[in-house]
């Protein structure tokens, strides 16, 4: 593996990261939303990573990580009791996205140090290059 490798990875890493940051987001913005355009509650949403492997010349190396899909959480949603509600049913419950706010403030936490991570692996191997390249000089 070389230093170029190493940048690779750490870029899809940050990448993959990002869009989990943006899932959050979406996540916490609707985390209150009783209705969407298929009339239930907004489901949470999840993104699933793969690793990228890659086949050069015969040997088999890690290239990284994509987002493989994002998919819906199918726990049950939250119901509380609201007859003022305008999503309200016949016995006064409504039903909240299964959503919970605690929980994706921790995802987000671990989002943001794992891009943290992948920048400091990818500032430390440029420093690596521009100092090895300071050597021929």
């Amino acid at each position: 593996m070389n230093e170029f490798n190493i940048m690779t990875i750490a870029a899809t890493g940050m990448s993959a990261q990002r869009l989990r940051i943006d899932v959050i987001t979406n996540n916490l913005a609707n985390s209150e939303t009783t209705r969407t355009k298929n009339g239930e509650p907004y489901r949470r949403k999840v993104p699933v990573f793969q690793e990228l492997v890659r086949n050069i010349k015969g040997r088999v190396e890690n290239g990284g990580v994509i987002v493989k899909k994002i998919y819906e959480d199918q726990s049950p949603f939250r119901i509380v009791y609201d007859p003022t509600h305008p999503d309200a049913d016949e016995n006064g419950y409504v039903k909240l996205p299964n959503v919970n706010v605690v929980r994706e403030m921790v995802d987000m936490i671990n989002a943001q140090r794992a891009y943290e991570a992948n920048v400091t692996a990818f500032n430390t191997t440029k420093a690596m290059i521009n100092s090895a390249l300071q050597i021929g000089r």
